[in-house]
Formats: structure tokens, C-alpha cells, sequence
């Protein structure tokens, strides 16, 4: 097993996330917005984005430039648009290598190709891999998700690995189950999905309308529009309905889904959002215990500016994983 530490460039080596128990290792790129620590406790190796201020520099997410201070600046230089750029080949093969080396087939979940050629990145870096390792099992997914939802998806791809589910059971199931995942968001307004040029069939509804912000659903890597409306309440709750009609649709009990609520710059707004949504999937008799709160990074916040607030769902890959 490679003994080499992650350098100051902010490598990732197998010594640093690679469990000698698991029969597979999970990558993914840096849209997943997995906090750091649980990425290092579930033993994922994340490939970040990168992000400039002045789009000459950037900084590589979570290594150079961490969330909080990435939505301070955004929240601080009002007029200013950062932009993100997605992992190279080469941080790819960097990720990949070690696994190559070891003789560990590798799971590597993608953003959505509908968003960033992140996919094809990684796509490239296996192929330079196998000039040298032409052996090596790497496996990569389009997850059709991105932010908080690949992120609950990793985690999902995570769970079965620890059940001991094999690497192409794994796959399957991973193929299986993306399908089902939603997001239902609302944005603090239209400034940054106008310039940044995501607000696609959504502008068509919410138009220019002083204080009218829209609610959108993402679904097999695509937005779209789920209503408008004024003030922050009313787009926030209607987040929340989308949520409760899609659960409805399924027909499955809610152990059968894993949910999350992603925000932006507002940690308190996060918290409260989620602490009603608790409360009312409860007097709807779901009998949920939690809800992660997880924040949006800048991979999809340079799109949405810095108060995005939402939910994603997906079926578990796994029924027995219920915390």
C-alpha cells in the first residue's frame, strides 16, 4: 500500500483515505460538497473544483480556499462574479494512481455532464492510467446530480461498499438509484443564475419581476422551473411541498430515501429551514430522526450566489442504512 503523505499541494494519496477492509475505493469530484471531516471518516478521496475571484487565479476548494470564506468574499464583493473550474486530467490521474498501483477497482462519481466536463476529466485520466496499469478496474459515473445530492449519492455509494456489497453489485445499484434523486431549491434572487448563464428555461417563468424568485427542481442533471414567488417564506415553503408530493409519488416508506438540506452562506437560515421541515414531515407521520445539513460549495454557488437553500433526495441504495 502506498505510504505517501497528501503534499502541500493538496494530493491525495491512498494512505490518507484507503481502508485495507474494503474490496473498492470511492472517488469523487469536488461537487459532491461532502464536508471534510465525513469525507475522511467514510474514506472517500474528493478531486476538487477550483475557484477564482479574478479569473486569473484559482484555488483549489477545501484545499486552497475553504466554503466560508469562498461565500464571505461573494457576500462581501457585491458585483464581483467568481467562477469555478472543474478538476483536470491530471488531479484525476493523481486520485487514480495509487489505487492503479494497489490493485483497487475504483468507483468515481461525477457532476452531471448537463453542468461541467468534469465526467470526461476523469474519463481522460483513466485511460492515461491504464497506459500504464492496464489492469486497473476504474469505474466512472455520471451522476446526473450535483451539490448536496451527489453528495448524499457518494455517501450511498459509501454504505453499500461498508456492507460488504461487491464493486460491480455496487455499480449496478449506483446505476440503478440515480434516477430517483431530486433537488428542490430556491435562490436569494436571479442576479447570479442570469450571469452565470444556468438560469436556462427557469428565466422564461420568473422573468425580471421586482422580488419574484423562482423554485426549481434538478432531475436527471437538468433544472427545471417548479414556480415562482415573492419573499423568501413562500419559496422556501414551496421547496418544502415539492419535497412532501415527491415522497407522496413514491409510495415508500421515508427509511427508503435519503434526504438532506443544502445551504449557502446563512448557516442560521439553514438551521431553521431544516428544523421546519422536520417538524412538518413529523405531523405528516413520517417518522424521521434527522436531517444532515450540508453547505452548497462553490462548484454550483458561483451559479446561485450565496443564498441557495433546498433539499435533495434519492432512494437508499441500501434499506438497511437508516440512521
Amino acid at each position: 500500500m502506498n505510504q505517501n503523505k497528501k503534499d502541500t499541494k493538496g494530493k491525495y494519496h491512498m494512505s490518507e483515505v484507503f481502508h485495507e477492509d474494503f474490496s473498492f475505493h470511492i472517488i469523487s469530484d469536488g461537487s459532491c460538497d461532502l464536508p471534510v471531516e465525513l469525507v475522511k471518516e467514510k474514506h472517500i478521496t474528493v478531486v476538487p473544483f477550483y475557484v477564482s475571484f479574478d479569473d486569473t487565479h484559482y484555488l483549489k476548494e477545501n484545499v486552497e480556499i475553504g466554503i466560508r470564506e469562498f461565500y464571505q468574499q461573494m457576500v462581501e464583493r457585491k458585483g464581483v462574479y467568481p467562477k469555478s473550474s472543474m478538476p483536470s486530467a491530471q488531479d484525476f490521474v493523481e486520485a487514480f494512481q495509487p489505487c492503479a498501483q494497489a490493485g483497487i477497482p475504483v468507483i468515481c462519481i461525477c457532476i452531471t455532464t448537463k453542468f461541467s466536463g468534469s465526467m470526461q476529466s476523469a474519463v481522460n485520466a483513466r485511460e492515461i492510467v491504464r497506459e500504464s496499469y492496464p489492469d486497473a478496474e476504474i469505474t466512472v459515473i455520471d451522476s446526473t446530480v450535483n451539490t448536496v445530492l451527489q453528495g448524499q449519492y457518494v455517501l450511498e455509494a459509501a454504505a453499500m461498499r461498508d456492507s460488504g456489497m461487491g464493486y460491480q453489485e455496487t455499480v449496478s445499484r449506483l446505476e440503478e438509484i440515480k434516477s430517483t434523486g431530486r433537488i428542490f431549491f430556491t435562490v436569494g434572487d436571479m442576479e447570479y443564475l442570469q450571469h452565470g448563464g444556468r438560469i436556462g428555461k427557469v428565466a422564461g417563468v420568473a422573468g425580471s419581476v421586482l422580488g419574484i424568485r423562482p423554485i426549481i427542481t434538478l432531475r436527471q442533471g437538468e433544472i427545471f422551473p417548479s414556480g415562482i414567488g415573492r419573499g423568501r417564506k413562500r419559496t422556501t415553503e414551496k421547496a418544502l411541498n415539492l419535497l412532501l408530493e415527491y415522497l407522496a409519488e413514491g409510495g415508500k416508506g421515508i427509511e427508503e430515501y435519503s434526504i438532506a438540506v443544502g445551504f449557502g452562506y446563512d448557516l442560521e437560515e439553514g438551521k431553521a429551514f431544516r428544523d421546519h421541515a422536520l417538524e412538518v414531515l413529523r405531523e405528516k407521520g413520517y417518522a424521521v430522526r434527522e436531517i444532515p445539513l450540508l453547505q452548497i460549495g462553490a462548484a454550483i454557488g458561483v451559479h446561485t450566489g450565496p443564498y441557495p437553500l433546498g433539499f435533495g433526495v434519492i432512494e437508499r441504495g441500501i434499506s438497511e442504512w437508516v440512521k
